[in-house]
């Protein structure tokens, strides 16, 4: 099941306030960028960056993911491991909004997003 209309202005609202303030200077982007996508019941914060072999071409790496658990009305919280692969973020796996999830994902203060 996807989300309402309104979940998702709601959700991209919140998200983009992040991106927003994170994202390199404008005249950078075509190099790195953020960007995020609502996938299914998940939002996934990505960076986006040229491909060292062919600049013209853009690859996206993971950074956080939310999932939201309907039946427990709450959002999981992952962190891309270098092992390509989504990890529960510890010490606090689930929160109750996604703007919590955003406030996680913004300060980092285990250093699992931004390094």
């Amino acid at each position: 099941m996807s989300f309402s209309e309104f979940e998702i202005k709601r959700y991209e609202k919140a998200v983009q306030t992040l991106i927003n303030k994170r994202r390199p200077p404008e005249q950078v982007r075509d190099k790195v960028d953020l960007g995020f996508e609502l996938v299914d019941q998940s939002v996934e914060i990505f960076e986006t960056r040229a491909h060292w072999q062919n600049p013209s071409e853009k690859i996206k790496q993971p950074i956080a993911k939310a999932t939201y658990v309907k039946s427990k009305n709450l959002w999981k919280i992952y962190w891309m491991k270098s092992d390509l692969k989504w990890h529960e973020y510890e010490p606090e796996f689930k929160v109750g909004d996604l703007s919590e999830f955003v406030t996680i994902v913004d300060l980092d203060e285990h250093g699992y997003f931004w390094g």
